[in-house]
């Protein structure tokens, strides 16, 4: 049997085991955990301390770790930086630990756009671009626009935005309207209290104008800026004189071709010694590109002289310096500019010797325009001054003299300036400058023989021996013989084409009616040799209906004749069309035959000068020494003799015998007392005989008659060249003058006789 008491002991022992062994797993659990928690907390703190480190310069990064994970949190300023802040992090604990709950700051608000408008105007209408406030009334602007400035049409290509409206945009915006009101051909640009205006008009007066006009129109606080052009005028010749003495240092003319040719000419005046702003003008006409090139060395050959002048003329350049002037000084600077010259460019150089300096300043100077003639520089005495001044208004007309008597100038001066006076008196404009030992005569012509007959004036008052240069450039539309209509002439010529062929209009509307086709025949007919004038095509109305329907009107009836014109294939480049509605009546209103003689288009001429495209070609120099009397008679003898011959005989089918053609060319007053028989004569003015007009025969038989005063002998070429022009009698015109000008010029194309032809 067992022993009850060594049985109860088992029992309690093994609960002793149980109760260790539990104590043991436990004690061995939080050991354990313990030690993952620790181990837990310092790989945490290292990936916090080591990533915190590596985003040391991303202040607005924050950084959690979360057991393995590292977690980075903040507001980046911009994708970029959070894209770099990451990257630096996983780069320390790799890429898989990294959880980014980064965000980006938000975009700042977009900027309130601004209100900007741009005005583009020209002949064809005006384009309105840009952003404008929602409460702007577009239509309402148009129409303004419209009514206010008679252009054909206004495009709205206007933007809106529902924005408010700043401060001190509504005072540009007017501004800029009435801007583009009074500059017919600008863009105006504006801006929030800004208005700029960049503008061409026909000539500098108008510049001035349209400036005075947006400078008072200008509303206190906004801001104007202007850049307005003109075209530029020709001037012949192209002039500069820079004059270095006693009274100063100065720029008597000044011509440039160019902003920066000017620019460096003024600057080379200003270093010369020309105190404040001197002006020079900007022109066309240049003989050569290089102009400035020549200018600048020339100045500074006077400024290196220390007195003298220097005048470039076209291509001639006079350099003149005083008696106190060095020689060496003189000769160097005189071979420094003529080495300095551009090709084209001749260089006369003159140093005044001791002898000539008492006999002072020898020189005079006529300047001749469409107003008269400028008379300055020195004559020998008050009597020969008065036989100048009136040798100059017989003429010209209008005198400004300046002359000064001075007995000390050289002998035979006062003939020399009377041959310049009557040399230039030729020339549309010109310059003719008088020196002891030269003639010099430059302008603009409408003959192409011009400076022959110059040159034979001065050799029929100064005889044989006297130096002369001649610049003297070809204007066709001067040219008496191509008959070209000037502007006015243009003008009236369209209008009466108008009156004598209206071209009418529906009632009410700017359509044409019927067939305008024989009006624009007239009218492209005229516009032939009247393309290069400005001219406005004028359209106006009665005064029934409104002021702003007739403006309207009135303008498009007017850009409606303009189209036409144009369809018709007739350049209209220089051609503006403008409506004038009501406002310009020619008749009372009060009446039918008035209200019908205010419904009209009618030209007007914008600019006396026609448009220049290019340049006009310089003119060539010709230098020499006049001839003898007795050969420059000679001379124009022989030119009548091939005048009076030269078509005579192919247009009378009939040999030509010269002797008696020579003597109807200049004696042909003896052939209306003894009629010569035309076959026998071989002349073509006694064909006129046969004519019913009693003028075309005086013109053709007597042409010598009324050209020169009865004192005076009759110079040949004029009696063979001269007589019909001034009668204007067509047949006399056939008759006598064709022959004479092809012969004089023959380069010229003219229409001549066919061989054979009946008398």
């Amino acid at each position: 049997m067992a022993n009850p008491q060594r049985s109860a002991r088992r029992p309690a022992r093994r609960v002793s085991l149980v109760a260790a062994s539990l104590i043991a797993l436990v004690v061995a659990g939080g050991l354990s955990l313990w030690g993952a928690t620790a181990a837990a907390d310092f790989v945490e703190s290292r990936a916090d301390r080591d990533v915190s480190a590596a985003l040391a310069d991303y202040d607005w990064v924050t950084v959690r770790t979360d057991g393995l994970q590292v977690q980075l949190g903040g507001i980046a300023p911009d994708e970029v930086q959070r894209f770099r802040a990451r990257a630096r992090a996983e780069s320390v604990v790799g890429a898989g630990r990294v959880v980014d709950e980064m965000q980006v700051a938000a975009a700042a608000a977009l900027a309130t756009p601004a209100f900007e408008v741009e005005l583009l105007r020209n002949d064809q209408g005006i384009s309105i671009i840009g952003l404008v406030p929602t409460s702007l009334d577009r239509t309402a602007l148009v129409e303004r626009l419209k009514r206010q400035t008679g252009v054909a049409q206004v495009s709205d290509l206007m933007e809106t935005a529902d924005y408010p409206v700043p401060e001190g945009w509504e005072d540009a915006f007017a501004f800029g309207l009435r801007a583009a009101q009074l500059a017919e051909r600008a863009k105006v640009s504006v801006a929030e209290g800004e208005v700029s205006v960049r503008a061409v008009t026909d000539n500098p007066r108008e510049k001035l104008a349209l400036e005075a006009a947006l400078k008072r129109a200008r509303p206190a606080g906004v801001t104007l800026k202007t850049d307005i052009t003109a075209p530029r005028p020709v001037i012949a010749p192209f002039t500069l004189r820079f004059v270095k003495d006693a009274t100063g240092t100065r720029f008597d003319a000044c011509a440039a071709d160019t902003d920066s040719a000017r620019d460096r000419i003024l600057a080379a005046g200003r270093e010369a010694g020309v105190p404040g702003e001197p002006q020079c003008t900007l022109g066309l006409g240049a003989p050569s590109p290089r102009w400035a090139d020549a200018a600048v060395p020339a100045i500074r050959a006077v400024e290196a002289l220390g007195a003298g002048s220097v005048t470039i003329s076209d291509t001639d350049v006079a350099l003149f310096a005083p008696a106190d002037v060095a020689a060496a000084r003189f000769d160097e600077a005189a071979g420094r500019l003529e080495s300095a010259l551009p090709p084209a460019f001749s260089l006369t150089a003159q140093h005044e010797k001791a002898d000539d300096a008492a006999k002072g300043p020898a020189e005079f100077t006529a300047v001749v325009d469409p107003g008269g003639v400028s008379l300055r520089g020195r004559i020998t005495d008050d009597r020969m001054r008065e036989a100048v001044e009136s040798l100059a208004r017989a003429r010209f007309g209008q005198v400004d003299s300046a002359l000064r008597s001075d007995d000390s100038v050289p002998e035979g001066w006062t003939l020399r300036a009377i041959a310049a006076i009557e040399a230039v008196s030729g020339l549309e404009r010109g310059t003719a400058t008088v020196t002891p030992d030269l003639v010099r005569i430059s302008g603009v012509s409408g003959s192409q023989t011009a400076s022959d007959t110059v040159a034979a004036r001065l050799a029929q008052r100064l005889g044989a021996g006297a130096r002369y240069e001649l610049a003297i450039r070809y204007d066709r539309r001067m040219d008496p013989l191509l008959g070209l209509p000037s502007g006015i002439e243009c003008v009236d010529r369209l209008n009466a084409a108008m009156q004598e062929s209206e071209i009418g209009f529906e009632p009410n509307k700017s359509v044409i009616a019927g067939d305008p086709g024989p009006t624009l025949a007239r009218l492209a007919e005229t516009m032939q040799q009247c393309t290069d004038f400005r001219i406005e095509i004028g359209g106006h109305t009665d005064s029934q209906g409104s002021e702003g329907f007739n403006a309207e009107l009135s303008r498009s009836r007017a850009q409606a004749v303009l189209t036409a014109m144009a369809e018709a294939g007739i350049v209209t480049g220089n051609l503006t069309a403008k409506g004038y509605g009501e406002s310009q009546p020619i008749a009372e209103n009060d009446t039918d035959a008035g209200r019908e003689a205010n419904r009209r288009i009618e030209f007007t001429l914008l600019a006396d000068e026609p448009v220049v495209t290019e340049a006009p070609a310089p003119a060539a120099l010709v230098k020499g020494v006049t001839d003898s009397p007795e050969a420059v008679a000679a001379r124009v003898q022989e030119t009548a003799l091939v005048a009076a011959t030269a078509a005579i005989g192919p247009a009378l089918g009939v040999p030509t015998d010269p002797r008696l053609a020579l003597k109807a060319a200049t004696e042909p007053a003896a052939l209306a007392i003894a009629p010569v028989e035309p076959k026998q004569a071989g002349t073509l003015p006694l064909e006129a005989a046969a004519l019913p007009d009693m003028l075309a025969r005086e013109a053709a038989t007597r042409p010598a008659a009324g050209l020169l005063p009865q004192t005076a002998p009759v110079d040949p070429a004029l009696a063979a060249t001269l007589p019909a022009a001034a009668m204007l009698v067509e047949a006399a015109t056939e008759t006598a003058t064709l022959p004479a000008r092809g012969a004089v010029q023959p380069n010229r194309p003219l229409p001549r006789p066919e061989t054979g032809a009946a008398p």
